[in-house]
């Protein structure tokens, strides 16, 4: 059996200038690939709607905007509207509050629902007081301005950009995904049903009504919000915020799997229903990198609390107080921006008082 004659220097070099091709080509096939995919994006991105915010309607306490741990984070107020009419700018409830936190160099995502009938200062009357309600009014009131003012103020945040979305989008995404699977208890199943009446005529989409079973069910579009409706089970309120961020991860997870024509599809549906302060060029640089980000840990807000309180400006409502407001701004900062301690600002201090 003959040996192999070694390669003279020159084959050698010839032979790295090959290599070298291969891998430049490639790198040009991956980068013209991300091109096309952006372009694909981005004539989509005509289909949503898009505002500039009024940044003078929009509180941040003192000392907040120059916090040097939070400027490493993207902090993003998402918002499900209570919406009948296509309400997206202003006068539909949120019934769905998250604060997403993305850390910028990690990729990690935080998410703390702020719990709808959370008692917090939503803004101020014509002569300056302070106006105190449940948290899901601000944006019914005054938009995404007051509600991003609400945030900030009260939970010493700088958040500027929101995302607000409907019933539709999150059924339609629902749909187009196939579906979610969601361990269920024979109560949520009751309830599931009930709120299909309802969110099936919202929608315009069917449904076909559960068996009345525990265990693992299987939900369309119209089931999956109606789950994350539920309200009248143990844990109430907090038990819902729970559920609507684990409908979001599970609706995170799905994509993240999903073919281009699918994608396509979910982008054609649920853009008309989805109303954000961010441009199409930001929108585009979050979406190239979406399939790096991961759900790392989520909450909810406040920690601690009183439940079933009635207050004189909310007559008649059972509300959510903060006990207090300041030990929860500083426990939420340790949740969203681990730092050894956090001490509220003196606006925070005033609310919590």
């Amino acid at each position: 059996m003959s040996k192999k004659q070694p390669l003279t220097r020159k084959q050698k070099r010839l032979l790295k200038k090959r290599r070298r091709r291969r891998i430049l080509f490639g790198i040009e096939i991956f980068i013209l690939l991300i091109l096309i995919a952006g372009v694909f994006i981005y004539a989509k991105l005509g289909k949503m709607n898009f505002t500039s915010l009024d940044f003078s309607k929009i509180g941040v306490n003192s000392g907040v905007s120059n916090n040097k741990v939070m400027k490493g984070y993207t902090t993003i107020g998402l918002i499900g509207l209570d919406g009948r009419d296509g309400e997206l700018k202003s006068g539909a409830r949120s019934d769905t509050m998250i604060i997403a936190s993305i850390n910028n160099d990690t990729k990690k995502v935080k998410l703390v629902s702020v719990y709808r009938d959370t008692y917090l200062r939503i803004g101020e009357d014509s002569e300056g007081n302070g106006q105190y309600d449940r948290a899901n009014a601000a944006y019914a009131k005054g938009g995404p301005e007051q509600f991003l003012s609400m945030l900030n103020t009260n939970l010493d945040l700088n958040v500027t950009d929101f995302v607000s979305v409907d019933f539709q989008a999150v059924a339609e995404a629902v749909e187009l995904l196939g579906g979610i699977d969601v361990e269920l208890k024979e109560e949520e199943v009751v309830h599931l049903n009930n709120y299909c009446v309802e969110t099936s005529k919202v929608t315009g989409m069917d449904y076909t009504p559960l068996k009345k079973t525990a265990g693992v069910h299987h939900l369309n579009g119209v089931q999956t919000v109606a789950y994350a409706r539920i309200r009248y089970t143990a844990g109430n309120d907090f038990r819902r915020a729970a559920r609507q961020r684990e409908v979001i991860y599970k609706i995170v997870e799905k994509a993240k799997n999903a073919d281009v024509a699918t994608l396509s599809k979910i982008l054609d549906k649920v853009f008309p229903n989805i109303y954000t302060s961010f441009s199409k060029a930001e929108i585009l640089q979050m979406g190239m990198s979406m399939l790096s980000y991961d759900i790392e840990d989520q909450t909810g807000f406040p920690f601690d609390h009183l439940y079933g309180q009635r207050v004189k400006d909310a007559v008649g409502i059972d509300v959510v107080l903060p006990v207090t407001l300041e030990s929860n701004v500083i426990k939420l900062h340790e949740f969203l921006y681990p730092e050894d301690s956090y001490v509220p600002s003196d606006e925070v201090k005033t609310y919590s008082q």
